[in-house]
């Protein structure tokens, strides 16, 4: 079994759910008594948090970078990154540490394709939905027509998961508003919807949504254990 470093705490939430996914992935393979071989680097989200909305994509480079060092440095044979956002320098931090990195648009680009689904909606940060770092390798890579919401849905999804997922609120009132972010998704032509933020899987299940989910937790986390028993 190989063995993975997993970046984590941005945040600690969905942090909690790789291990928990990946440890009892590794279970349904190996055995009752089985668990992942892993290491975690895990961050403190409050100095992640303030840097992503000042802008400071540079030192957050560097943080991501010397964490991936750290983690092969310990023994690490692969890394996973437990967040969506922080895959804008994703190729940068593999680089850096030397060592495989799965993409979490890669196992989610599968999932959609293996659905025959061709045009999608994503929801994530602001970060994520906005920027061509995610969106990008979905439609370069895959052939993928990526819907994002209008702006004003855009701030409510990025609001609802810095105010309340990564600090473990679930609102009923921000679940209803999720599924209008759906619903407008998908009058637009999206045929699936990207939960592109490892924290919404919280919020949300496939009961909000007319089509397909793509749970980027849990699918990374799948993808991670077939790399880890490879």
């Amino acid at each position: 079994m190989k063995t993975l470093g997993l970046i984590g705490g941005m945040s600690w939430e969905s942090s909690a759910n790789y291990y928990r996914l990946i440890n009892q992935g590794v279970r349904d393979v190996r055995g009752s008594t089985a668990s992942a071989k892993c290491l975690l680097w895990s961050f403190d989200f409050s100095e992640i948090e303030a840097l992503q909305h000042a802008g400071d994509w540079a030192q957050l480079e560097q943080r991501m970078c010397d964490a991936g060092q750290r983690l092969a440095g310990a023994g690490a044979e692969a890394l996973i990154i437990c967040t969506n956002t922080m895959h804008l320098m994703a190729g940068a931090v593999e680089v850096a540490a030397g060592l495989p990195l799965l993409h979490i648009a890669d196992p989610t680009a599968a999932a959609v394709k293996a659905a025959g689904i061709g045009t999608v909606g994503l929801l994530g940060t602001a970060f994520t939905m906005e920027q061509d770092f995610y969106r990008g390798r979905l439609a370069e890579q895959y052939g993928l027509k990526v819907l994002v919401p209008d702006a004003e849905d855009r701030a409510l999804v990025h609001r609802v998961i810095y105010d309340e997922l990564v600090a473990g609120v679930v609102r009923e009132q921000s679940r209803v508003a999720y599924r209008g972010v759906i619903a407008r998704l998908i009058e637009r032509g999206a045929a699936g919807i990207i939960l592109g933020c490892t924290e919404i899987m919280l919020l949300v299940d496939q009961s909000d949504s007319a089509v397909p989910l793509f749970d980027t937790t849990a699918l990374h986390a799948a993808a991670a254990v077939a790399l880890a028993l490879s």
